[in-house]
């Protein structure tokens, strides 16, 4: 069953599944990345770093072979003695040591990245498990990492046996110069020598990031059920993402009923759609529409307006293309703006005071062919006749 599991991991993780495994302190390291750079930043350090560290150790070496009869044979004074040479070789050797923690840390970063987590540090009973342990030990992963040890020493040991055989006269000089001189050029021997074994550690890192990034990959893949359901808890399940938009509905439902009595017209099919319209005369824009609805939602329509007093005009077409191409809130387009302007006109003549004898508009007929304007779920035809 588990290998039927594993066959079936063939979808490559998700952005999320990463952000967990990142959480949990899984991140993909290179053990033999940051040796390398361990090395090279050691080696480079005591080359650039040879000289000056051995003035101040040779100082220091100098300063405990001169210390007074009196002073070592008192208890008092020969620990603050040591105390004192021994914090000038640690301050020397400094620079060094923080070479060496910048690059034990980026090495360990340099694929994975930053990453602390609790979670990875925490304590957990199953490592306990002594079958676990053996299990752990004996598995493909361990027998992997011990080809990789023995052939990580067998190269780096091949290096640095040429490398010191050939060296021989060098490091025989050593004894034959000055001790001012030769801690400095110890110091650039063992850098050189540094330099000259971690070449082969490029080679073994160069093999191994790759190998590493492939094997997290491969650890995170995820089944198609895993996807799915990851989907599922990521964007809600579909019940709970209706009730959402029910929810949603009914809240844009209410603020659309309290700012309808402020609209200048309700445009209506008359009875299946119905869009209210607002004119501001004092701004730029054109006419915004601030509630719209068919079927129940344009009767709601039309009793709200009719309690408020807000004109009622039927225009079939013009209702079903103001539904069909305006949400909410927005402007009507400007191929609209000669009919909406027909209907406002004769809405604003209808609330003025007429005088004696002056006849009563007559309503226009908005010329309107909704062939010309094409929108999504284009609003089914009605026949308005006799309504």
């Amino acid at each position: 069953m588990a290998d039927e599991a594993q066959q079936d991991k063939t979808e490559q993780a998700t952005p999320k599944r990463r952000d967990d495994a990142r959480k949990k302190g899984d991140v993909p390291r290179s053990r033999e990345l940051t040796m390398t750079g361990v090395m090279l930043s050691g080696a480079g350090g005591l080359l650039l770093l040879s000289a000056p560290m051995g003035k101040d150790l040779l100082a220091a070496f100098g300063q405990g072979f001169v210390i007074e009869r009196d002073v070592i044979f008192d208890p008092l004074l020969m620990g603050p003695a040591f105390a004192e040479i021994a914090g000038k070789g640690m301050l020397s050797l400094l620079p060094f040591g923080i070479l060496l923690l910048l690059a034990v840390f980026l090495g360990a970063t340099a694929i994975g990245g930053w990453s602390f987590s609790m979670k990875a540090a925490s304590f957990k009973t199953e490592r306990l498990n002594p079958l676990k342990g053996l299990k752990r030990i004996f598995s493909a992963n361990a027998l992997n990492e011990l080809v990789k040890a023995l052939a990580k020493f067998s190269l780096v040991a091949v290096i640095a046996v040429a490398w010191l055989w050939g060296s021989t006269d060098d490091l025989l000089s050593l004894g034959r110069q000055p001790v001012e001189h030769a801690i400095g050029s110890a110091l650039k021997l063992c850098g050189i020598s540094l330099l000259v074994v971690s070449t082969g550690l490029i080679l073994i890192a160069a093999v191994d990031v790759p190998f590493q990034l492939w094997q997290y990959q491969k650890k995170l893949r995820m089944t198609r059920q895993q996807v799915k359901d990851e989907f599922k808890e990521t964007e809600g399940r579909p019940e709970v993402k209706s009730r959402i938009r029910q929810l949603q509905q009914q809240i844009a439902a209410r603020r659309m009923m309290e700012e309808l009595p402020t609209a200048d017209v309700v445009i209506t099919n008359p009875t299946h759609f119905a869009v209210a319209l607002k004119y501001d005369q004092n701004s730029a824009g054109a006419p915004r529409v601030i509630a719209k609805g068919k079927d129940l939602l344009a009767k709601r329509i039309r009793e709200v307006a009719s309690e408020h007093g807000v004109p009622l005009f039927s225009a079939p077409p013009l209702a079903r293309v103001l539904f069909r191409t305006t949400e909410i809130g927005d402007e009507i387009p400007a191929p609209l703006y000669t009919a909406v302007a027909q209907v406002l006109a004769y809405i604003f003549q209808l609330n003025e005071t007429l005088r004696p004898g002056q006849k009563r508009p007559e309503a226009p007929v908005p010329d309107i062919n909704e062939d010309d304007f094409p929108g999504p779920g284009k609003a089914r035809r009605v026949d308005t006749d006799g309504e």
